[in-house]
């Protein structure tokens, strides 16, 4: 009886989160539901304390979020951005797919899928649609390719699975850099020929009132090349390339990009300061607290009995924790439109337990945090995506419809190269 009214809190949940009610009021208000029903008064508060304590998991998330913050106000990362569009001028018949292996590549630095949507899309959707790409093909190919921050190893999610996997970042990263390559890839291709097939590949007449990126923007190579430097600090560290860096952590990586950002572009320092420090907040508001939630959600799905009828059935057929790591957080990344909540719920509840099926935590881990991101990719109700579709001027569902074959196909491919290896 308790199984199937949890089972009903997590449906519930899943509609609430579809319809865009608050993600993490949701997450912490269905722990305490469940856990009500379970008896267990104090599952939910042992979970938000469980959860205040991951120091490690904290400390790298308020530094990557810091960092972008300052990378926004000094306009590195427009540098970046600005650098990587000359060359798509004249890309020709590949401007679909390349624009969207660019956006890959620029969200490693720029890790939020809606700030990344909002940093490259007022510059590249125009360019596309003045080329003759159709608006909702444009869009469509900014945000295809906005899960490129799982190549960072600093990026949250993947702080997550070093955390439930006893890894390190850049382990994790090299395990499904090629499964995760090989998606940007798909999604690439895949909209490049639902361009070709719908004859939506030219002929697009822009609109008078929109306005086409200035060729002229002088970029600096110096301030271009900030926003990567915090990633090349820890790849070239972990892999001994560098012995200095190799002690470095996360968080030193970013603070290092920080003050490379001050000696190139020479901001007020005091400016620089806040704005790393908004970030940090920003980020335990957000992604931090996202991560309580789910934590608490978690608790309460362990008190009624949820995880262990889950782990049970996945002990008895392998199978099923392979499907369940790449079905279940793709789906709840349609409906809810953020493939964080879903990943972070799974692999806290489920990926710490992989060993138990067979499994290794690192590829279960980086399955759940990919699906879900991909299952968010084509989800009409994005923040990203809707940021993309308003640039654009089409429906958020046009351009999720164009998105869907790619990211569908893309998930199964994942879980062959990652799971079935």
């Amino acid at each position: 009886m308790m199984i199937v009214l949890g089972s009903l809190v997590v449906l519930v949940t899943i509609y609430l989160l579809a319809k865009r009610y608050e993600t993490r009021l949701v997450l912490f208000c269905s722990g305490l539901v469940m856990s009500l029903l379970a008896g267990d008064l104090l599952a939910p508060f042992k979970a938000f304390s469980h959860a205040m304590l991951e120091s490690k998991l904290f400390e790298a998330i308020i530094a990557v979020m810091g960092f972008a913050m300052v990378m926004k106000i000094t306009q590195c990362d427009k540098h970046l951005i600005s650098l990587l569009i000359k060359p798509l001028r004249k890309a020709g018949p590949l401007l679909i797919p390349a624009a969207t292996l660019v956006t890959l590549f620029i969200n490693t630095s720029v890790t939020s899928s809606a700030g990344c949507s909002a940093a490259v899309g007022p510059i590249l959707i125009p360019l596309m649609m003045a080329a003759g790409i159709h608006p909702a093909i444009a869009a469509a190919c900014i945000y295809a390719g906005t899960y490129g921050a799982m190549f960072n190893p600093g990026y949250p999610q993947v702080a997550l699975i070093v955390n439930v996997s006893n890894s390190t970042p850049v382990e994790v990263v090299a395990n499904h850099f090629w499964p995760l390559l090989a998606s940007g890839v798909i999604g690439a291709v895949s909209l490049w020929a639902i361009a070709r097939l719908r004859n939506e590949h030219k002929d697009y007449v822009l609109p008078a009132d929109m306005e086409i990126p200035a060729e002229d923007f002088k970029v600096s190579l110096p301030k271009a090349m900030v926003p990567l430097i915090p990633i090349a600090i820890l790849v070239l560290g972990s892999m001994k390339i560098v012995p200095a860096f190799a002690p470095l952590a996360i968080s030193h990586a970013m603070i290092i990009g920080v003050f490379c950002a001050f000696a190139v572009t020479r901001m007020n320092p005091a400016t620089i300061s806040k704005e790393f420090w908004h970030g940090a907040g920003d980020s335990f508001g957000h992604v931090f607290g996202i991560i309580i939630c789910a934590l608490v959600f978690v608790g309460g799905m362990n008190a009624i009995g949820l995880i262990k009828a889950l782990m049970d059935a996945m002990t008895s057929n392998p199978s099923i924790a392979k499907i369940s790591a790449t079905v279940g957080p793709f789906i709840l990344g349609v409906v809810s439109g953020s493939g964080d909540a879903a990943a972070v719920a799974f692999n806290k509840a489920v990926t710490v337990h992989a060993a138990q099926f067979g499994m290794s935590p690192v590829d279960m881990g980086s399955m759940a945090a990919i699906a879900g991101a991909l299952g968010r990719t084509m989800s009409p109700v994005a923040g990203g995506l809707i940021v993309c579709s308003t640039i654009a001027g089409v429906s958020p569902m046009e351009t999720a419809k164009r998105n869907a074959p790619g990211m569908i196909l893309a998930c199964a491919v994942t879980m062959v190269l990652l799971l079935y290896k």
